[in-house]
């Protein structure tokens, strides 16, 4: 699941967060909101994906955006979502276990969250486990393989639209495929 790939099609995923973040903040309008949604995108804008270093940084910068704006999802949201794309393409680096315990966090911190998008929030949930699965496949994989499949079918359910559950859930049965052969 770490091919060439794979690590194409994340960054091409993080740029359509990205994109859709930047539309988003056309929309709302508001000063605070816009200059919050601003820093995220010249954060966003930063990550390569041949660097892992850049992926560390983005996730430093999403916490300072967070403390900037602590009620927001959006920072929360890109901060989970740039850790992932991180352990999955380096599921074995050191920082990748506080980073997940870290998003875990992050994502039980959302839920509780009003206006969060209970969608994003099982799409997040579902990548987790995901990540889980591609650390150790031998033996996370039966334990995780429901989960990612029911938080990706649930993400879909409340939302058919929701692009990054599409494609992760794609990338999880190619991934699942791929092992089975």
């Amino acid at each position: 699941m770490t091919s060439q790939i794979f690590k194409t099609r994340v960054l091409f995923i993080a740029i359509i967060v990205m994109a859709s973040l930047s539309i988003q903040a056309q929309e709302t309008g508001q000063k605070g909101q816009s200059t919050m949604q601003a820093l995220i995108g010249q954060s966003l804008s930063k990550v390569h994906e041949s660097a892992p270093e850049t992926f560390l940084n983005c996730i430093a910068e999403m916490k300072r955006i967070d403390a900037m704006f602590p009620d927001s999802i959006q920072p929360k949201h890109a901060m989970a979502l740039q850790s992932l794309y991180f352990a999955v393409m380096n599921p074995h680096a050191e920082q990748t276990e506080n980073l997940l315990a870290e998003t875990e966090q992050t994502i039980s911190l959302m839920e509780k969250m009003k206006g969060a998008d209970p969608s994003d929030i099982c799409t997040l949930r579902g990548f987790l486990y995901m990540v889980r699965i591609v650390q150790d496949p031998a033996k996370n994989g039966q334990r995780y393989y429901l989960d990612v499949m029911q938080y990706y079918e649930k993400a879909l359910k409340l939302n058919p639209e929701n692009q990054l559950a599409k494609q992760l859930q794609e990338k999880f049965f190619e991934g699942m495929r791929e092992r089975g052969n």
